[in-house]
């Protein structure tokens, strides 16, 4: 009888900067926003929208297309199966992927019913199982990102119990988004800003578990926060902020990773991502598939609302250009010269 069990596959070396990252965010973190993110910051741990294992094993697109300049770069899983989730992990590996990540957070209606996400806190074992499959198959790392608390099961304990169970088959890194999640009665949006968040929740978590990577999630909006959060924990995760006011990953290098490399100007991000929207366009795309992403680039600048104004106006018209992009901040100079 043949064996079952897969050879390990991924070259992960290096190990990953975690200090800081950016969230998975369903439309949002697609690989042309990952791509922009990175021309701001080199050290970034930068994360795909979260991805059905049903999508990459039936779907008829590539769910793993991806820029190689995004490395290091990590896939979110949402499923619930460990075969399927082993397959896509095997095959996200094979791809280059830097590090497979277990959605146990997001607490959609329609991820609840495929039986994942953050309903997957009231199955431990089965996470585990989950995550130990994932690991026969890949050397690359394998977390988990959750929140810390569902509905009514919301207490220390219960937390822990997922961490203790988790850990056993494994997994050395956690991601915790610091509020629980109501299952019932919120949308996801709600749930993103109702539940209050317990940030000490996540540094006790820190203390009795020292041994592992924790990062924290939720509500995080400055540089000077992601101070403050790690001196209690090893990493940061921005979610809302990183993707609204993009240009705060321009100092994350020096700011948070010590680098002394020198930091980019807005109009030198610009002019490092027409290149790469050029080459988009020939291949026959659009050109709202990237600016839409780049809305804002210059948040808090003098001209911005005309900025954002004249990209959303024209670049989803058939046949827009480049030309858009460089009209755009034109017009914001035109303001600033009167």
């Amino acid at each position: 009888m043949k064996s079952q069990v897969s050879q390990k596959v991924g070259s992960n070396i290096m190990p990953i900067n975690r200090t800081f990252s950016i969230a998975p965010m369903l439309d949002w973190t697609d690989k042309h926003y990952r791509y922009f993110a990175r021309l701001m910051s080199s050290q970034t741990l930068l994360y795909t929208e979260m991805v059905t294992t049903g999508a990459i094993l039936h779907g008829r697109g590539d769910y793993l297309a991806y820029n190689q300049e995004e490395h290091p770069l990590a896939l979110q899983l949402g499923g619930s199966n460990p075969t399927d989730l082993a397959a896509c992990a095997k095959l996200a590996a094979e791809r280059g992927y830097d590090e497979i990540n277990l959605n146990v957070g997001c607490p959609s209606d329609r991820v609840q019913n495929g039986r994942f996400g953050a309903c997957l806190m009231a199955e431990p074992e089965l996470v585990a199982e989950c995550v130990s499959a994932m690991k026969q198959v890949v050397d690359i790392p394998v977390t988990v990102k959750t929140r810390i608390g569902i509905d009514e099961q919301d207490s220390y304990e219960f937390l822990t119990q997922l961490i203790d169970t988790v850990k056993a088959a494994g997994c050395e890194e956690f991601i915790i988004h610091a509020r629980k999640a109501w299952l019932q009665g919120l949308s996801p949006k709600e749930n993103r800003e109702i539940p209050p968040l317990d940030y000490e929740r996540v540094y006790q978590l820190k203390r009795d578990y020292p041994e592992l990577n924790i990062s924290i999630n939720g509500g995080v909006k400055t540089l000077e926060e992601c101070q403050t959060h790690l001196a209690q924990l090893d990493g940061v995760m921005v979610g809302r902020e990183a993707y609204q006011n993009p240009y705060i990953l321009a100092e994350v290098d020096q700011k948070l990773c010590g680098l002394n490399t020198p930091v980019l100007s807005r109009d030198e991000v610009l002019e490092k991502l027409l290149p790469y929207i050029e080459t988009h366009l020939k291949q026959g795309g659009r050109l709202n598939h990237i600016s839409r992403h780049i809305i804002g680039l210059y948040q808090g600048e003098v001209g911005s609302r005309i900025w954002r104004r004249y990209i959303s106006e024209n670049a989803h018209k058939q046949g827009a250009g480049i030309e858009v992009i460089t009209q755009a901040r034109a017009a914001m100079d035109d303001i600033v010269s009167l």
